[in-house]
């Protein structure tokens, strides 16, 4: 029997993108969309906060180890903004589209000149009986309008990582798995050998 690892999310895309990182390891990994679980509001300041407390309310409810990540796009000339909204700038349609025109409507009221940006991954690692364990990675690149390319989801269409001509929504998985705030993330997870514990 393999070990069961829920992913903490109800997101589609960053189940599927989760599962893909974990790969090398024999677990059966779940969503907590597929296990009716509840999606809990993310009351946190921090990344961290909220994917700590995604974790352990995901892991309270199915007595198994759960996996959160908190993740967003922080903008320079916005003060960081939308960061940890970066999901409720969506709406509750989870429209990105209207996501991604509210920061450059925002970007042009401001008028800065300044288009540095970061996706930051936090993840958080809750077991049954054991401390919550998180991490976190980031990817530095700068906001670019309009949007360009159809892969990946949310905001990606409007981030160019640095030393790079395409945005993340240009880019296919593997390129973006290479570099992205979540890989980054990941490899912090992995190095910490908890993952090799659940199996």
């Amino acid at each position: 029997m393999r070990a069961k690892l829920v992913i903490a999310s109800h997101n589609k895309g960053k189940v599927r993108e989760i599962g893909e990182l974990l790969a090398a390891f024999p677990l059966d990994v779940v969503g907590a969309g597929e296990l009716g679980l509840g999606e809990p509001d993310e009351t946190g300041d921090t990344f961290i906060a909220n994917a700590v407390l995604k974790a352990e309310v995901a892991c309270a409810a199915s007595g198994l180890a759960c996996l959160a990540d908190d993740s967003g796009l922080c903008v320079a000339a916005l003060n960081g903004a939308p960061g940890i909204y970066s999901a409720r700038w969506a709406g509750a349609d989870k429209d990105f589209g209207f996501a991604m025109k509210r920061v450059e409507t925002e970007m042009a009221a401001i008028g800065s000149p300044d288009k540095r940006a970061y996706f930051v991954c936090a993840l958080a690692l809750a077991r049954p009986g054991k401390p919550t364990l998180s991490f976190e990675g980031r990817a530095y690149g700068s906001i670019e309008f309009p949007p360009r390319g159809e892969h990946g989801f949310g905001y990606d269409p409007i981030f160019l990582p640095e030393g790079h001509r395409f945005t993340f929504g240009e880019m296919r998985e593997a390129e973006k798995e290479a570099i992205s705030h979540r890989t980054h993330a990941f490899a912090k997870l992995t190095a910490s050998g908890a993952l090799s514990e659940l199996i």
